[in-house]
């Protein structure tokens, strides 16, 4: 087996949210991949598999500390990525096929970035109001801050805060612990000035119900910037920043094109490849 790792989403080098890739882990079982995951200590980790679906490319398993995700965004540029640097060959130049828990997503080349193809909700609409009130207890955000409450689902079960700026994201205190599933994050615009137009945070409760922010988020971007253009608050295509609070400086990429599907976008760079891993007993 060998390991690759790769940051994604960063503005500039070892800025983003790393990924850890594992090629050639056919024979792990789920507990050893679970276990895996669980010692690198990664937010996801990722194992390329051969595919089963006729259409994709490579099949992909994500997993997180406290289990295995359907789909989420930063594996899913990283594992494309890293499966190409291998010397992956798409069946259809400049398109790369993922297959994962949720089926098919294609992955495309733009501007010297790759993006992804936002999947479809899962779960949408408002939130009802002890969602609402729950979700600003836990983020440590004022409820009078909240202009919107909604479902942004799209794999994990994130439940969207957007509060009435950036500064009022950049300001919001989070709870240590909450329920192992929690996922709650935060939106607000920021005042014209730099690249980014958005300010984001996430954060997800580990395996021992520690809430931890995320440093830059790809699911969750794809369904806010689905939120976003649907709703007429962003046209054609907006940057979100992710990760100031805790050290990183992550750049999103957003974009809907003239169909209505939306993109997610991010600069992707190895940072290690082709480390041995060897089988735990």
């Amino acid at each position: 087996m060998l390991l690759d790792l790769v940051d994604v989403f960063g503005a500039g080098q070892l800025s983003g949210n790393p990924l850890a890739v594992v090629r050639g882990g056919e024979a792990l079982d789920d507990a050893a991949m679970l276990r895996l995951t669980q010692w690198l200590g990664y937010s996801e980790t990722t194992f390329l598999l051969p595919p089963e679906h006729p259409d994709a490319d490579y099949r992909v398993r994500i997993f997180f500390p406290a289990g295995e995700l359907p789909f989420a965004g930063h594996p899913t540029l990283g594992s494309a990525h890293a499966w190409l640097a291998a010397g992956g060959v798409p069946r259809q130049t400049g398109r790369v096929v993922q297959e994962c828990g949720i089926g098919l997503v294609e992955v495309r080349e733009e501007e010297g970035r790759l993006a992804f193809r936002a999947p479809p909700l899962i779960r949408s609409g408002p939130l009802d109001d002890a969602d609402r009130t729950e979700a600003a207890r836990l983020a440590g955000v004022d409820k009078a801050r909240v202009v919107a409450a909604v479902h942004a689902a799209n794999g994990p079960g994130w439940k969207l805060l957007h509060l009435s700026s950036a500064e009022a994201v950049l300001a919001a205190e989070p709870v240590s612990h909450a329920p192992v599933g929690t996922d709650v994050a935060l939106l607000g615009a920021i005042a014209p000035s730099g690249i980014a137009q958005f300010e984001v945070r996430a954060f997800f409760a580990d395996p021992a119900g520690k809430l931890v922010e995320d440093p830059v988020t790809g699911s969750l971007n794809a369904a806010v910037a689905q939120y976003l253009f649907a709703t007429g608050q962003a046209q054609g295509s907006y940057v979100a920043a992710q990760g100031r609070k805790v050290g990183a400086d992550g750049l999103v990429h957003c974009s809907q094109g003239a169909d209505g599907e939306v993109w997610i976008a991010g600069r992707v760079e190895t940072v290690s490849t082709g480390g041995v891993l060897f089988p735990q007993g």
